[in-house]
């Protein structure tokens, strides 16, 4: 049994078999053949490593001529492995005796050489750790060919081990069929962590080296609540899990039944809870969940699902869709945030050398005009069907503003031009996601209907810290002081310029933060539809002085571990079932 911790991505319990994905797609499921097909699977296997060592002395060969003898030698140990006659043996025993395809039966024997070198204090061997991995896939690649599981559409109930998941592969996978998820990198904000959320599949992030801990087949069971993931449990690991899984599934019952009840403080106050969603078939599922509307429709999934850029009807359909389902509740549409870790296959990957900071978001919608005035005519267009509002991300001048809302008002013209009917006066708002806007708000103020504040990008740039990289992920807090003054400030502003202000990001889903970020003065939050029920008991909880008191005190904190630690104690005090 081994266990391992990580970083809580998406709470609750999974307890099933792995489907391990390396960086390639590969599926290496466990299956048995017959024993007429043993000789033909190995015949496979020895093909295989004999391609593998082929390409392998063309790489040492051309690295001698190229970077000279020393870089060359890197190859001779991937050489000399895959030569080395105990490692075929190894395997071809796995085929005669287990009857195991030669693909499944190699990931087999890799994998117990991966914990081996894992586990020596040498540090030279240590580190051929990462060759193995090389190896390990080249050598599939020649034994599965051309090959390859359909991983959107799954035939059985698995646990997705990985080393990462673009969004893109994120939202391609068969959820239905997805227990859980095990995941060696990435933080609590990534966009692999959210989709996980939305759509309550237990996750677990930042474990490092997850994928040479575990075969596919075995069996793991992912704590998501405590970012915790336990492989080959044994029979009482597995029992105490059911038993945490099945009370983890009751609380959810009972906050199922706040569903009806409205979002008011013990003091009378209300609060709006609106959902984030990815695509328009989530809408209703999030009026289900009682959401009060559409808090952040994240419009750039719809260029991440498919290898070609979407046309202006699919969008327009899509948002129509949304609006529809929504039934005349608040529906607000962000304008596509790709880049970064975002990027849509049909546009093609900018070559920034840090795309955190480069050519993403607006910035590449006001450099590709004729998309964005696509996308804005698909939204105008579906704008008659509800209460749609527009919302701009990575907002960072007044500028880029003004850039957004001119051509937004060129597409307008051009539809009434061509007669086509849009709802002229939709509100047009902002992501307050930098520290530029934020410091700025005052004066966005002026100029936007609404502010929606995006703490996941907002903590990362205020902080410096790349939300997506697990070495950094200790120092990623939305609750650090500088962050919360940028809160702060934002809120007030609106305030003085008499616009509504929402707060958009994970920070809104929290329960922990939820008496901070009413005592700050939001009374209106988006989250995943199913942190909504949570959310709403915490503010049925507790009323407005209470969270005004707390964050008074909170203010006057200048570390994190302060305010952690003060908001644990307050959420304790109004529900332990919430800690």
């Amino acid at each position: 049994m081994i266990t391992k911790k990580g970083i809580s991505a998406s709470p609750g319990v999974a307890i099933g078999p792995t489907l391990v994905l390396d960086t390639e797609e590969f599926r290496i499921p466990r299956r048995t053949i017959d024993p007429s097909q043993v000789p033909a699977q190995i015949q496979t296997l020895d093909a295989a490593l004999d391609a593998s060592r082929q390409e392998v002395s063309e790489l040492r060969l051309s690295a001698a001529r190229k970077l000279g003898g020393k870089t060359a030698t890197i190859f001779e140990f991937h050489e000399q492995f895959i030569a080395d006659p105990k490692l075929r043996t190894n395997v071809v025993e796995l085929i005669e005796q287990h009857r195991y395809t030669a693909a499944y039966s190699f990931a087999q024997v890799m994998n117990r050489w991966q914990r081996v070198f894992q586990t020596v204090a040498d540090p030279y061997l240590k580190e051929r750790v990462r060759d193995l991995f090389d190896i390990e896939k080249r050598v599939l690649r020649h034994i599965l060919g051309s090959v390859r599981e359909d991983i959107s559409r799954l035939t059985e109930s698995v646990v997705i081990v990985a080393h990462d998941l673009t969004p893109s592969q994120a939202v391609s996978l068969d959820r239905q069929h997805i227990l859980g998820l095990a995941i060696n990198v990435g933080g609590q904000t990534s966009h692999m962590a959210i989709i996980a959320r939305m759509h309550g599949i237990p996750a677990v992030v930042a474990l490092n080296d997850i994928t040479s801990d575990v075969s596919g087949g075995e069996t793991v069971i992912i704590d998501g609540t405590h970012g915790i993931v336990i492989a080959n449990p044994d029979a009482d690991a597995v029992e105490r899990y059911r038993t945490q899984e099945r009370e983890y599934h009751a609380f959810e019952l009972e906050l199922a039944g706040l569903r009806d009840l409205p979002a008011v403080t013990r003091d009378g106050v209300p609060v709006s809870l609106m959902a984030n969603i990815e695509f328009a078939e989530e809408t209703q599922a999030a009026m289900d969940a009682g959401a009060a509307g559409v808090g952040l429709y994240r419009s750039e999934f719809l260029f991440l699902s498919g290898p070609r850029l979407p046309t202006e009807e699919q969008q327009y359909e899509a948002f129509r869709t949304a609006a529809r389902h929504a039934g005349g509740k608040t529906t607000i549409i962000r304008t596509m945030d790709l880049g970064a870790d975002k990027m849509a296959e049909s546009i093609g990957a900018p070559h920034d050398h840090n795309p955190v900071l480069g050519l993403r978001s607006l910035r590449y919608c006001l450099q590709h005009l004729d998309m964005f005035k696509t996308h804005l005519r698909a939204i105008l267009r579906a704008s008659v069907e509800g209460n749609v509002q527009i919302m701009f991300p990575m907002i960072t001048t007044l500028m880029e503003l003004r850039q957004a809302k001119a051509t937004l008002a060129d597409v307008m013209e051009d539809l009434e031009e061509e007669e086509i009917p849009f709802r002229r006066d939709l509100a047009t708002g902002i992501m307050v996601e930098t520290p530029a806007a934020a410091l700025l708000s005052s004066a966005f103020a002026k100029e936007a209907a609404f502010f929606s504040i995006g703490t996941n990008d907002l903590t990362q740039y205020t902080l410096a810290v790349d939300r997506g990289n697990e070495r950094v992920s200790h120092l990623y807090s939305p609750h650090n002081p500088a962050v919360l003054r940028l809160i702060r400030q934002v809120i007030r502003a609106a305030r003085v310029g008499n616009i509504p202000v929402a707060l958009c990001g994970e920070m809104a889903g929290a329960p922990i933060y939820t008496q901070l970020l009413l005592g700050l003065g939001l009374r209106a939050l988006s989250m995943a539809p199913k942190d909504i029920p949570e959310i709403k008991k915490v503010i049925r909880s507790t009323t407005i002085a209470r969270c005004e008191k707390i964050a008074r005190r909170i203010m006057r904190f200048d570390a994190d571990r302060q305010v952690l630690n003060y908001l644990r104690d307050n959420l304790r005090a109004i529900g332990p079932e919430f800690i």
